[in-house]
């Protein structure tokens, strides 16, 4: 199998409400096979401190070993080489083979730092989309030297910053 890019997002809401009009639109995402849901996890504490969490995922059961797999072989390979590799491969598909990303220790660090009356969100996202591009630059013999989000807020302090050199 193989994986697009994986981007962690995470989101708060300061009221604690959730609609639900998020879950539908990553729901439609995924329908058009744009992206897909690794792992979502949604944390709400109410006013007195009462915790409820909810998670979800779009991967199978195998795939989630599969995932767990190769993101422990990734994380071992950069820790000890091709030995750390495979010891990886085996702790990461360990880990994801109940299919859930988030231990309950994430879920209760989520609540830690979320003030009473919030909520908040943490989705990893495989973006789909991307493995055709990304192939269509390996065949080319091209390989991606960076890449990261921009975010208006960037562009913005990026033109601040410009005009305060002028």
């Amino acid at each position: 199998m193989e994986f697009g890019p994986v981007q962690l997002l995470v989101v708060g809401f300061e009221d604690g409400k959730f609609s639900g009009e998020i879950l539908a639109e990553l729901q439609r995402l995924s329908e058009h096979d744009v992206i897909r849901l690794v792992d979502l996890l949604f944390v709400t504490k109410s006013e007195d401190g009462e915790l409820a969490a909810a998670e979800t995922s779009d991967l199978s059961p195998e795939e989630a070993a599969e995932f767990g797999a190769l993101a422990g072989a990734l994380l071992g390979l950069g820790a000890a080489g091709e030995e750390g590799a495979e010891e990886g491969a085996a702790l990461g598909a360990a880990a994801m083979e109940d299919g859930q990303a988030y231990s309950e220790e994430d879920v209760w660090y989520l609540a830690d730092a979320i003030p009473a009356g919030s909520s908040a969100g943490i989705a990893l996202i495989e973006h789909r989309w991307a493995i055709p591009l990304r192939e269509a630059i390996q065949r080319a013999g091209g390989e991606a030297l960076a890449d990261s989000w921009v975010h208006p807020s960037d562009l913005v302090a990026a033109g601040a910053e410009a005009a305060g050199r002028r």
